[in-house]
């Protein structure tokens, strides 16, 4: 047994620069689970100066200096977290509350429908099934409730945390783009010399995770963009709290656009009924789910290494556990890092994805 466990050992872990590899890659997940709300704000402007630097690397093809590049592309950031903060948000807290306010009504006429199910159909749902699911209803209600009680009284310390996002990281964006590859080559230095297997890491992955990221963030804005302007067409209430919703789902494959097309069948049909205008929006809706998938997922993601979907699927179970909504963004730059890991690590033939 010792033989065979030292064979995978020379096998797998005698090469240094594997080690060290091992090593950096346990210390940031170390780092992230055990200090990462305290860092939340500067990985927060890691995040955003990475997706600007795509713009940032296009002002200067046209001719932009470092710094006139630098100043361009932070106004616009700046911009876009104004429209964010006071347009945006504010009329989805303002949809959010009315929703809640609606919520009795809606349950209640929930309970009324689902009471007509042992009528309707005796041989498949029963009386005390259906008083059941009543009965989780309401205490799903109740639950909902106190969530919102304790959130409406912590709503102090979100104010402070909002303020301090809004001031932080602006101003670490700022230095990101601005000093981004001196600070990179200062960590580089720690480094050592010789480094082919982490230079080969990085270079399959640097381009992949930009891809990503940015083509990510992109579906994000249009698909919600496109929802957003389809439902307030159809009339949809709390159009704009569904559109978000809409383009958030984009982050799960697979799960995300089958769960919020729940909420926005409930809506539609406490709404108008089993109507055409609820057809209308379905027929709507499935189109703009079939040309994301079809269309805009290609276009934006045709030089993204692609990965089985169990592993997927594994991978945003995995990190969104783990990191919340940032673990469910990153789950597939994730997923990919460690396929280009496992493919270069030495003693490896068979490298797993699609």
């Amino acid at each position: 047994m010792m033989q065979v466990l030292k064979r995978w050992i020379d096998r797998y872990f005698s090469n240094e620069e594997a080690l060290l590899l091992l090593a950096l890659i346990v210390g940031s997940l170390l780092v992230l689970m055990f200090l990462g709300h305290v860092l939340a704000p500067f990985l927060t402007a890691v995040v955003f100066a990475y997706l600007l630097q795509g713009l940032m690397d296009r002002c200067k093809r046209v001719g932009m200096g470092h710094l006139s590049a630098t100043i361009v592309v932070f106004l616009l950031f700046v911009s876009l977290m104004v429209l964010l903060l006071f347009i945006i948000l504010p009329a989805t807290w303002t949809q959010l509350s009315q929703l809640a306010v609606e919520l009795p009504r809606i349950a209640s006429k929930g309970q009324a429908l689902m009471m007509l199910l042992p009528e309707r159909y005796p041989e498949l749902v029963s009386v005390e099934q259906a008083q059941d699911w009543m009965q989780q209803i309401r205490d799903e209600l109740a639950s909902m409730g106190q969530w919102a009680l304790s959130f409406s009284i912590s709503g102090i310390t979100l104010v402070m945390g909002m303020l301090i996002y809004c001031v932080l990281v602006p101003i670490l964006v700022f230095f990101l783009l601005k000093d981004g590859d001196e600070i990179i080559a200062w960590c580089v230095d720690f480094l050592p010399v010789q480094r082919n297997l982490l230079n080969q890491v990085w270079s399959e992955m640097d381009l992949q995770i930009a891809n990503y990221i940015r083509g990510k963030a992109l579906e994000i804005v249009i698909v919600g963009g496109v929802s957003y302007v389809a439902f307030l067409i159809l009339g949809l209430d709390y159009a704009a709290l569904l559109a978000i919703g809409v383009g958030l789902s984009v982050l799960v494959p697979y799960i995300g656009a089958a769960v919020i097309t729940v909420p926005i069948a409930l809506v539609a049909y406490m709404q108008w009924g089993w109507g055409n205008d609820f057809i209308y929006l379905m027929v709507v809706y499935g189109i703009i789910q079939a040309l994301d998938g079809n269309v805009l997922v290609p276009l934006l993601f045709s030089e993204v290494v692609n990965l089985h979907p169990v592993a997927i699927i594994v991978a945003v179970l995995v990190f969104g556990g783990l990191w919340g909504f940032w673990g469910v963004f990153f789950a597939i730059p994730l997923a990919t890092l460690f396929k280009a890991v496992i493919s270069s690590w030495p003693g490896h033939n068979h490298p797993f994805g699609a």
